[in-house]
């Protein structure tokens, strides 16, 4: 299985952010990452669907689009409309059933996530996995970029990889959340399958390209 890579444009360079789009999408990435922040479920406020929108016209890419936002089913449809290819929402943000959300953003012809912070259980994820294309496991507490993974979402990755399986569930398991090369192969090796990896790819001190290239190489050492 082709363990994929999600660049984060949270923490590209906004005053180049088609160029460094397109530079991901050159080096191999797989999806390209959207934080979309509010500023009361999370303490930051980033960008909304006319950035997505923007990013659609500029790759060919999946577009990743992960919504730390409060009232997250007002939204959907502007980011369907703007491009979105998989849309995540958080259980712990959800003021509707999470089973009924994730319905209906399937129902809308796009991929469905459900995302779980760093304090959130597991267990809270059982009677929706069947719904979910995509399971998001916070390895950082969400709002900001730039931060280290807490050791601890290892184990609880390899919970969740657990608990798939027992339930035949085929959505991608995906982290978030200060991945570098150096923690990589342990995250992949505990069964997470998509990396979103944002400073680690747009740090400045090397290339685009580069960077994912450290990150493949870190990832191929534990699975190779």
């Amino acid at each position: 299985m082709r363990i994929k890579l999600a660049p984060s444009i949270l923490s590209a360079d906004f005053a180049r952010l088609g160029e460094q789009v397109r530079a991901a999408e050159e080096a191999g990435a797989d999806y390209i990452h959207v934080d979309i922040m509010d500023g009361h479920f999370v303490p930051n406020l980033t960008m909304g669907p006319g950035v997505v929108g923007a990013v659609r016209r500029v790759t060919s890419l999946p577009l990743d689009v992960h919504l730390m936002i409060e009232s997250p089913d007002s939204l959907l449809s502007s980011f369907v409309e703007s491009g979105a290819s998989t849309i995540t929402v958080h259980q712990e943000a959800c003021n509707v059933h999470l089973h009924y959300l994730l319905s209906k953003i399937r129902d809308m012809g796009v991929r469905a996530g459900v995302a779980v912070n760093p304090s959130t259980p597991i267990a809270v994820l059982e009677e929706v996995l069947g719904l979910a294309d995509l399971v998001l496991v916070m390895t950082v507490n969400p709002g900001f970029g730039g931060q280290k993974m807490i050791p601890a979402t290892i184990e609880k990755v390899r919970r969740l990889a657990s608990l798939m399986s027992a339930q035949g569930s085929r959505a991608e398991i995906e982290v978030d959340g200060g991945i570098t090369p150096e923690n990589a192969g342990g995250l992949v090796a505990a069964g997470a399958q998509v990396l979103v990896a944002g400073s680690s790819v747009f740090n400045g001190q090397a290339s685009v390209a580069e960077n994912v290239a450290a990150l493949r190489r870190a990832i191929e050492a534990y699975t190779c």
